[in-house]
């Protein structure tokens, strides 16, 4: 089959975490033998930041690791949409493009014979619900929401008439083990500062735990203020700025555990949705303490697959224990990989959107 995706972007991972499932849904696609299109614009400000920060080098780089992997660019005023649409099986729409090509796209779907979903991996369906249900999703088949409970905000407010839960899963080509790395540190914590929704949170389950157990520990990630840098430096703890996501597993390779700090809307408006970022710390067999989140639907087995830990103080005491005792260490990351590579990769998410294509 042809599969055409409108991405934000493909080869850049800039601040753009949802790169990562599209590279690896893409790789399991076409391992499979299908043909797979993916286009970006070339305005696009994660790929222009990758180009300030990295130059050229930054596109060799992907090129490299992603052999299999290119995408097309386009200017949205000039872009041939019949052209770039033609012979196309499905389509996904992601919702970090313009409501102009949201609604072209939707249009151009009504004259044709493809399957065409509208793929959401963001918080705005509560952060910016007018700019959602702005959008016009009257061509398409239906929503991806990477959560449940995105899902049924789709269909109870009326914007879509179907959708689907669809999460992000790790890229295991990319996340997995990697042994006979030598150990540099106790802690790494790879994220980005963002908006600052999560300032105090961070400071809580992050930067404190780290400074009252004096911990060796590094920071990566963007958009990180002076301030969040002063109190990084605080705590000791080294910032190593942006990090593609092809080098994350050999840099939790050097690290004994991470830790995940859920965005506010996950943890209050949109419950049962990790992010990323878990799957793939248990993909590289890296023990994982998390901050409070709700697993409603019930994809990882809690204090097995990983430990919760419900303030700052138990997350000091969680990482305390984690350092200190191999056998809870070793259990933690047996159990969280196991967990990953039996339900929550990308070859389980492309068998998942095949059957809902299918059932159409």
């Amino acid at each position: 089959m042809r599969f055409v995706i409108f991405t934000h972007s493909l080869v850049s991972d800039w601040n753009h975490g949802n790169a990562h499932f599209l590279r690896g849904i893409a790789s399991e696609l076409i391992s499979r033998g299908h043909h797979v299109d993916i286009h970006e614009p070339a305005d696009g400000w994660s790929r222009e930041n990758l180009l300030r920060e990295r130059g050229t080098s930054g596109l060799d780089q992907f090129a490299r690791h992603f052999p299999d992997l290119r995408s097309t660019l386009y200017d949205e005023d000039t872009l041939d949409l019949s052209g770039s649409l033609r012979n196309a099986d499905i389509v996904l729409v992601h919702e970090w493009n313009t409501p102009t090509l949201v609604r072209a796209v939707g249009q151009h779907r009504r004259k044709h014979d493809y399957r065409l979903f509208f793929h959401d991996t963001h918080h705005r369906v509560v952060t910016d619900t007018k700019g959602i249900s702005s959008l016009d999703l009257s061509g398409y088949d239906g929503v991806l929401a990477y959560g449940r409970v995105i899902q049924d905000k789709y269909l109870a407010s009326g914007w879509a008439h179907a959708a689907w839960t669809w999460h992000e899963a790790a890229d295991i080509r990319v996340f997995h083990p990697i042994s006979n790395v030598e150990r540099t540190g106790d802690l790494v914590w790879i994220g980005n500062w963002g908006d600052g929704e999560r300032a105090e949170s961070l400071r809580e389950f992050l930067i404190d735990p780290v400074k009252k157990l004096g911990l060796k520990a590094c920071v990566y990630g963007v958009r990180y203020p002076q301030e969040a840098l002063d109190d990084l430096a605080d705590a000791g703890i080294s910032y190593g700025g942006w990090l593609p996501n092809y080098e994350v597993p050999e840099i939790f390779a050097r690290y004994r555990v991470t830790v995940h700090v859920p965005r506010g809307p996950y943890v209050k408006a949109l419950r049962g949705i990790p992010t990323i970022r878990p799957f793939e710390a248990m993909a590289c067999g890296i023990p994982l303490v998390s901050a409070p989140w709700c697993d409603s639907e019930g994809l990882f087995r809690a204090n097995e697959d990983f430990l919760i830990a419900a303030d700052g103080e138990a997350m000091t005491d969680c990482l305390r224990r984690v350092l200190a005792d191999d056998e809870l260490s070793s259990g933690l990351q047996m159990s969280g990989l196991e967990t990953v590579l039996s339900r929550h990769t990308c070859a389980h998410r492309v068998d998942e959107l095949l059957e809902i294509a299918g059932s159409l």
